[in-house]
């Protein structure tokens, strides 16, 4: 799904395509979603969430093959954040309070739109139903406060924006506490009684000294200025937090977001100047 719209940026698209190349083989079928190539913005996308129309019309597109298809597990490749709003929803109805949720991310994706005017920041609070834009209006089945955990959060480094996090009181586990205690992901699962999980994978929770292809790692930007928190999980550390949540519970939903593959764009864009290509 590459859904380039909640973050206002068309290199989630090119992210999501090169993502696909280097994923395994996936069993099962397989769907792309079609996203808008235009990325040509006007007055007209800039509502109360940007390009609003073109989400909400990918989000129905997504949640009308699921409910066709039933698929007991799914994998959704992203794309921006917001790309896990319609397959949780799904899976959330599917597997109602057995299901648990956690969003491995930097970020808590929890603004409003009140807030922000990207969807890729306010997906967790469309999934639990407490905005009031279109786009919240297709959650078909909220989840509740209790079954989101998140894991990697920089909660030293929460904005304002961020702060629903503490008024829900949603648990959290830093990358402290996960290094610390490696079985903190497992309790939390055994604790609530969740049979099923729902991964939501963001890539920058991933720090650039270790994985490169995420948004802070801008080979020509300074990471110090770049305004929101910067991931410092090791790929290892994630392989290591799968393994051991699916000792607890059966993996039914999965999203890899926000892929910034920063070498692989830019050799396309200088190349694509060449006259031989053209």
């Amino acid at each position: 799904m590459p859904q380039w719209q909640g973050g206002e940026n068309p290199n989630y698209f090119w992210g999501s395509k090169i993502l696909a190349a280097i994923v395994p083989d996936i069993k099962g079928e397989t769907f792309k979603i079609g996203v808008k190539e235009n990325f040509t913005v006007t007055g007209n996308d800039r509502g109360a969430v940007f390009q609003e129309d073109a989400l909400v019309a990918q989000f129905v597109e997504t949640k009308q093959i699921l409910a066709l298809k039933q698929p007991k597990r799914v994998i959704t490749l992203g794309g921006d954040c917001a790309t896990s709003h319609a397959p949780f929803d799904y899976l959330s109805e599917r597997y109602q309070d057995d299901l648990g949720v956690i969003w491995l991310d930097a970020h808590p994706d929890i603004s409003s739109s009140k807030e922000s005017k990207h969807a890729h920041e306010m997906v967790v609070t469309n999934l639990l139903g407490l905005d009031n834009t279109k786009l919240a209006k297709q959650t078909a089945h909220p989840l509740q406060p209790q079954q989101v955990l998140y894991a990697g959060l920089k909660a030293q480094d929460l904005r304002p924006m961020d702060q629903a996090v503490k008024r829900l009181q949603i648990a959290f586990l830093t990358p402290e506490k996960l290094r610390q205690d490696n079985a903190a992901v497992t309790k939390w699962l055994k604790q609530h009684h969740f049979s099923k999980v729902a991964v939501h994978f963001d890539l920058d929770v991933l720090t650039p000294a270790d994985y490169r292809s995420i948004l802070p790692a801008n080979p020509h930007a300074d990471i110090s200025q770049f305004g929101a928190a910067v991931g410092s999980m090791t790929l290892s550390e994630v392989g290591q937090f799968f393994e051991e949540l699916t000792q607890a519970s059966e993996l039914v939903g999965l999203t890899i977001a926000e892929h910034m593959p920063w070498d692989a764009m830019n050799l396309h864009a200088m190349l694509r100047n060449l006259a031989i290509f053209n």
